[in-house]
């Protein structure tokens, strides 16, 4: 029997989120000898924000992650992705790069922003066909 590589695909929201997963992701990956792949699906937080806020603020929080994964000895790749659907653009890109699992750090929200904002964790888990790990806001430990 032949095994593949594992490839984790990390989304990421904030650069909260970034420093928050970085050292549980490093050590799974090392764990698994797992290929990374981080994540960010840029929107507009508001109407009066341009794009290219939207496309700064993802930059930050994927170099945030890739150069903490790095130092810790994790080569990763990241890709900034646009799309009204995060959901649908997590899940895409996840099954376009072969990936075996999705890491997904929750915000904190409650559940009426969740209901209001849409709630992305929920939509992955019900559309994904491949392994999806949480990782809640107030966790503080190691996988």
């Amino acid at each position: 029997m032949v095994l593949s590589q594992s490839r984790m695909l990390i989304a990421v929201s904030s650069p909260w989120a970034s420093q928050k997963l970085a050292a549980p992701i490093a050590d799974l990956a090392r764990r698994l000898d797992a290929e990374v792949v981080v994540a960010h699906v840029a929107q507009l937080h508001d109407e009066d924000e341009h794009e290219t806020d939207a496309q700064q603020r993802g930059e930050q929080t994927l170099q945030l992650l890739t150069e903490q994964l790095g130092e810790a000895g994790v080569q990763a790749e990241s890709l900034m992705l646009f799309s009204d659907d995060v959901s649908k653009a997590i899940l895409n890109t996840a099954k376009a790069r072969g990936c075996t699992m999705v890491v997904l750090g929750l915000t904190g929200k409650g559940v009426l922003k969740r209901l209001i904002a849409g709630d992305v964790p929920a939509n992955i888990i019900r559309q994904a066909d491949l392994p999806v790990l949480l990782c809640p806001a107030n966790w503080m430990g190691m996988i």
